[in-house]
């Protein structure tokens, strides 16, 4: 676009993972978004995949944390070292970048003015040219191939790490949306408190990932199953070994997917007639990490009377469309550098 080999790039800055989609090539960077700080030196020890490693196991002079949370900034000064370290990566090969890359990053539907400049000038610092910002349920309709740009409506429901973003979408602008603060980190708090307080055991972060990823369930499930963790117990202070069964994370799970339920309903109920029965055709269309929960569509689908779909590829949906839009990047631009409302 401005010459030499410059590439725009187009960033999903989540709260859980981040992609970097590079135009022409396609996704280069999904890491983990979280960074290990030297609390005694002030420097960066890690980021990424290796700072992911370090959850929970870090002397005291090191520190692993996620820069991001529920969507937004939550610490300027990392989140713009984190980026910088990102885009770095997907510009290992020189010859790729002449000069500073446009960079289009997604943002929630429900973000401030003030977030959302945060957002811009973290990617700024971290070395873009130009920041863009474009919302998340929008990118995410544009990577799950739906008719953004058409007078049709599509319903979208992005449940990502930190936020849970449901929009309806017609001629390349959102009708009307929803985000709420709860998604998949919230589901993993909730699965930690309720072995807590039904059994005593103390697990981390990790571990009760990996029972909503291995055995969660947004409906009980024909023939449940079960998974071995360990924690720490809270009444001898020993470690302990435990089955859990998937029953009692669907159990775990309950408020907050009823929370992200009744933000679809609370959508639907605002949306225009004419849109509600363009999305009865089409469905209600399931992206993010949150999509991956077991019988989330079902339960959906019963509770709105709707069709409901989970995308191709629900994990990378948002950074597919971030890219995608790169290619309509003069749409985005206003008088302040960047946009998110859509004039075609």
């Amino acid at each position: 676009m401005f010459g030499g080999f410059t590439k725009d790039l187009g960033i999903d800055l989540g709260t859980a993972n981040t992609l970097v989609y590079v135009k022409g090539r396609g996704i280069v960077v999904r890491e983990p978004s979280v960074v290990a700080l030297r609390t005694d030196t002030k420097t960066i020890e890690a980021v990424g995949d290796a700072a992911k490693k370090m959850i929970g196991r870090t002397p005291g002079n090191i520190r692993a944390i996620r820069p991001m949370k529920d969507g937004v900034i939550a610490d300027f000064e990392t989140t713009a070292t984190m980026i910088r370290y990102f885009l770095r990566q997907a510009q290992k090969q020189r010859w790729l970048f002449a000069r500073h890359p446009n960079v289009m990053v997604c943002v929630p539907s429900g973000i401030t003015a003030v977030e959302k400049r945060a957002v811009e000038d973290a990617t700024k610092q971290a070395g873009a040219r130009e920041a863009y910002t474009i919302e998340e349920p929008f990118a995410a309709a544009i990577g799950a191939d739906l008719p953004v740009w058409e007078p049709t409506g599509s319903m979208v429901v992005d449940i990502g790490g930190g936020t849970t973003e449901v929009a309806v979408i017609s001629l390349g602008g959102i009708v009307t949306s929803r985000s709420i603060r709860i998604a998949g980190d919230e589901m993993d708090e909730a699965i930690i408190q309720y072995i807590k307080r039904t059994y005593n055991l103390m697990i981390g972060e990790r571990t009760s990932e990996t029972l909503k990823m291995e055995i969660g369930s947004a409906l009980p499930m024909e023939k449940p199953e079960s998974l071995e963790i360990r924690g720490r117990d809270l009444v001898s202070g020993l470690p302990k070994t435990l089955s859990v069964t998937s029953d009692e994370i669907t159990e775990s799970l309950t408020d907050t997917v009823n929370a992200i339920v009744d933000a679809v309903k609370v959508t639907l109920e605002k949306c225009p007639p004419e849109l509600s029965a363009d999305i009865m055709d089409r469905g209600i269309v399931l992206t993010g990490g949150g999509a991956l929960l077991r019988n989330l569509d079902r339960l959906l689908a019963r509770e709105t009377g709707m069709p409901v779909l989970v995308a191709d590829n629900p994990l990378d949906c948002v950074a597919i469309g971030t890219g995608r839009a790169l290619e309509n990047i003069h749409l985005f631009k206003n008088r302040s550098g960047s946009s998110s409302r859509y004039k075609r």
